[in-house]
């Protein structure tokens, strides 16, 4: 055995050599579960603790969820008569935003129709965001024909009056499930969206790590998801609320102008019912239109202040700054 071979054994054999450290984080199942509850939850808690629109924000949004869970629940269903007509606000803790012109109180008829409102405002946004999501990612990172025919489609879209459309669909289908009546007043809004999402993901694929995991061989629906995905989480998380707002305002106003299906516990068709009676001219029943008013109004007030807080959380480097790992790890190294 010559010499050479002998020196290569020992640098080979040595547990202090280079060629035999092994990885110093070898993390176990219960610490992955733990950086991940640290990244995914314990963090945005911190940073939406932190942020007063979030936390006002949540705080709306809990209100109206609680109040079409449970609220419905612990409210009696309005009825014609129930009460004195017309009797102002927070005279009677029965009836403490008053009553209308048959006797039904009013709180008790905003509850009821919060749970329809927000099966819309759900339906009409997971509908409108992952259309624009799945278009514009899929057509900017393919490229090529994949861009030009799904492009194409999105301008044609784009091209169709929304409103005039939905109010044909709408009177010709006359809709009356809460879920369907969302995914009608979204159909169009998403073709504006895509776009922009498509510029986006265009510079984002010229990136030096969407790169290097093209040339691992990574496939491509997991470079969009895990690589371009994230960095667009806060736009679509704008166009999120943008799109509940919007469907907000569009089933009001077709139920107010009585488009959308008659339903008296529905704040559109209140406040058609007390314009009707003129509410908004009579001292003595302003209370009965302006309660739905401002319960629409403070929806979307609390959804503006939520999606602001949630472009915080999803800064990558805020996040990272309230990970308690990673907050360790970089006081170790300094």
């Amino acid at each position: 055995m010559s010499p050479s071979n002998v020196e290569e054994e020992e640098v080979v054999s040595d547990p202090q050599s280079t060629f035999n450290v092994t990885a110093d984080a070898d993390i176990s199942r219960k610490e992955r579960l733990l950086i991940f509850l640290d990244e995914s939850i314990l963090a945005p808690t911190k940073i939406l603790w932190k942020d007063y629109r979030a936390r006002i924000g949540t705080a709306i949004l809990l209100v109206y969820l609680l109040a079409g869970t449970v609220g419905v629940r612990l409210v009696d269903q309005p009825r014609a008569s129930d009460g004195p007509l017309l009797q102002p606000p927070f005279q009677d803790t029965a009836f403490i935003l008053g009553t209308d012109q048959v006797g039904k109180g009013i709180f008790a008829s905003l509850i009821h129709s919060t749970p329809p409102i927000l099966k819309m405002m759900f339906a009409g946004a997971v509908f409108s965001t992952a259309m624009a999501v799945v278009w514009g990612v899929v057509s900017g990172y393919k490229g090529g024909t994949w861009d030009r025919l799904m492009m194409t489609v999105a301008d044609i879209v784009m091209t169709i009056p929304g409103l005039p459309v939905i109010v044909v669909l709408a009177a010709v289908i006359t809709p009356e499930n809460p879920y369907f009546i969302g995914l009608l007043l979204s159909i169009s809004s998403w073709a504006g969206f895509s776009r922009s999402l498509r510029s986006q993901v265009l510079t984002l694929r010229q990136e030096s790590y969407v790169e290097a995991s093209r040339i691992l061989g990574m496939r491509n629906r997991t470079i969009m998801f895990k690589d371009i995905l994230p960095n667009l989480m806060p736009l679509i998380m704008v166009h999120f609320v943008t799109g509940a707002r919007g469907v907000i305002f569009r089933a009001i106003g077709l139920y107010f102008i009585g488009v959308l299906p008659f339903d008296s516990v529905n704040w559109g068709v209140m406040m058609n019912l007390a314009y009707q009676d003129g509410a908004i001219f009579d001292p003595g029943k302003y209370h009965w239109f302006i309660a739905p008013t401002v319960t629409v109004l403070l929806l979307s007030l609390g959804l503006i202040l939520f999606g602001q807080g949630m472009d915080r959380i999803f800064n990558p480097r805020i996040r990272a700054k309230h990970a308690k790992h990673t907050s360790d790890q970089n006081t170790e190294e300094l």
